[in-house]
């Protein structure tokens, strides 16, 4: 029961708003010891010696940590946020926003369809979902309320849009994840690519039906053009801003899926693609090439932090027993495989309400792969559909991250409750998604029973 006790006292502490890390080292280092105390105790030892003994199994945690830095999968994680950050400070997304506008501002609901289209290419490109809700809400947003767009479905457009980066790939997620069930990433990639192409497929589909039925949310909008500018010329504009990015991702993940190079690699490429691009549309200077490290720096400092912490807390809770009660727990419920896998989404995405993905993915996830392998289920498919559900949570009111980072880029008339009523339609429709890939996984073509 200590190991139980100690994980909920963690959830406990991170929703009160404890730094998550450190909440995780030091929740180990207490259960670690009061574990020693009471197994001395239980053996008629002293004290000291529980202490000592709770202590002792840390001495593996340089070991630990060693092999964190030694993992050449993790790599690729700072290289594709340098990838993504220098291509967010070259104005990438502007450019993107502003072409799409002109290719399908015209029709109904066009600008909100050119957000899921930019969204799923900064995807595709950065897999940072925090700078892609904000350069689109500070892009797009007020574009679309100055053509009477309703408030709703601009905002629940570009949160949705946002969140594309965690399962559309390179995804952060999808390397961790990676990480955790011990798979090739470009495995993950190739079998999150299509679920993340129906996503904005499914996203489009529904701007066009709901803009055809009430054309006040979503009107057609007549583009502005210069003086003597063409509509042949326009096109070629915005083609220019479009194809370069796309060849990009194209060489990026094409060199993935062919086998040319591994995701740290393909990474490694995308970086320098990026410099070519900043160098394209003349935005490179050292200063930025500086400001984006930085940035990288941290980002990475943070999930390497939690990863630290993570494996500290991991292992006194295996020690503790806790993954066994677990274990057992998960293999007596009903209906075997599918009593497990509703549980396990049902339990990601309540606590997506309220912590962060990386925590979930190295806290909550480890606890359920060994009980998948036991069960039998295909580790591909059960990552992508934790992918799908972590991607879901960005979205899901009072707490999703993509609310809170739209919020701060929005102008003062828009409600925290407009962008939760506008979010509405694209989590049904992202569980939707998810329960398809959940029941009918060969529509995917990439994931076997």
């Amino acid at each position: 029961m200590i190991g139980l006790i100690m994980f909920f006292t963690g959830l406990g502490m991170l929703f009160i708003g404890f730094p998550v890390a450190f909440t995780f080292g030091a929740v180990s280092v207490f259960f670690g010891m009061a574990a020693g105390i009471i197994e001395a105790f239980s053996d008629g030892e002293l004290l000291v010696d529980g202490i000592d003994n709770g202590l002792m199994m840390f001495a593996m945690m340089p070991h630990r940590i060693w092999s964190i830095m030694n993992n050449t999968i993790l790599m690729a994680i700072p290289l594709f946020i340098l990838m993504g950050l220098i291509l967010q400070k070259t104005k990438l997304a502007e450019r993107l926003l502003e072409s799409m506008g002109y290719l399908f501002g015209e029709i109904r609901g066009g600008l909100a369809i050119s957000t899921v289209l930019v969204g799923s290419l900064l995807a595709a490109s950065t897999g940072v979902v925090g700078a892609s809700v904000v350069a689109m809400g500070v892009i797009s947003l007020p574009v679309m309320l100055k053509y009477n767009y309703s408030k709703g479905l601009a905002t629940g457009t570009i949160c949705a849009a946002g969140t594309l980066g965690q399962i559309i790939p390179p995804s952060i997620v999808l390397i961790i994840l990676g990480d955790v069930f011990n798979v090739p990433v470009g495995d993950l990639f190739k079998a999150a690519l299509f679920p993340g192409l129906v996503l904005v497929a499914a996203y489009t589909v529904y701007i066009l039906i709901a803009a055809y039925l009430n054309p006040q949310i979503g009107p057609a909008v007549r583009i502005e053009r210069q003086e003597g500018e063409s509509k042949k010329s326009q096109v070629i504009s915005a083609l220019f801003s479009i194809i370069p990015p796309l060849s990009l991702i194209v060489v990026v993940l094409g060199s993935i899926f062919a086998g040319i190079a591994t995701p740290t690699e393909s990474s490694a490429i995308g970086c320098v693609g990026a410099v070519i691009l900043a160098l394209l549309y003349r935005k490179f200077s050292f200063s930025m090439l500086m400001e984006s490290s930085m940035e990288t720096v941290k980002i990475t400092a943070m999930v390497f932090g939690i990863l630290i912490g993570a494996t500290a807390f991991s292992m006194v809770f295996t020690y503790t027993g806790g993954d066994l009660l677990i274990e057992n727990f998960m293999l007596s419920l009903p209906g075997d495989k599918w009593g497990f896998i509703i549980i396990a989404m049902l339990v990601i995405m309540i606590l997506g309400f309220f912590i962060d993905f990386v925590e979930i993915s190295y806290i909550i996830v480890p606890i359920l792969v060994p009980i998948s392998d036991a069960i039998g289920i295909n580790p591909i498919w059960f990552a992508i559909l934790i992918a799908m559900n972590l991607q879901t949570s960005f979205l899901t009111p009072p707490f999703g991250f993509s609310l809170f980072y739209l919020k701060g880029v929005a102008p003062s008339n828009i409600k925290t409750t407009d962008i939760y009523k506008g979010v509405i339609p694209f989590i049904l429709i992202q569980v939707l998604v998810l329960a398809s890939i959940v029941f009918y996984p060969e529509w995917y073509g990439t994931f076997q029973y």
